[in-house]
């Protein structure tokens, strides 16, 4: 038997990308990376979240300090900054700094215990994860 449990209440980590239109950096993100992330264990945890540079700042996000080189990204967690990438590095530049923002999310506490919650509400045995 699959029971699913909502999650509504835990706000997950979001990956943030400042993009603008015309950017062949934010492109190229777009073909390599963007259509894979969201399957990815780093996607899950923290869903990527665009923001077009030649608008106005969502309000939820004016803690961050904005920087004219796009795409950045910007990794947050309950209303802070745990780091960022600067520019698009290529495939494998992208994933290891991405990975050492994981780490820093797991190390500062929120991002192990989102990711606790999640393992022990969506799985209802090791063996059997709820969909």
């Amino acid at each position: 038997m699959f029971v699913a449990l909502g999650l509504s209440n835990v706000r997950a980590a979001e990956l943030v990308v400042f993009e603008q239109a015309g950017c062949v950096w934010c492109e190229a993100f777009d073909r390599k990376i963007a259509p894979i992330y969201g399957k990815t264990e780093e996607g899950l945890r923290a869903p990527l979240r665009r923001v077009d540079t030649g608008l106005s700042l969502p309000p939820d996000l004016a803690f961050i300090e904005r920087e004219r080189l796009t795409p950045l990204f910007v990794l947050i967690d309950k209303g802070r900054e745990i780091g960022r990438i600067r520019g698009y590095p290529g495939e494998d530049s992208f994933w290891g700094q991405l990975s050492v923002l994981m780490q820093k999310l797991d190390a500062s506490g929120a991002g192990a215990d989102r990711a606790r919650l999640l393992e022990k509400n969506l799985l209802v045995d090791e063996r059997s994860p709820v969909f």
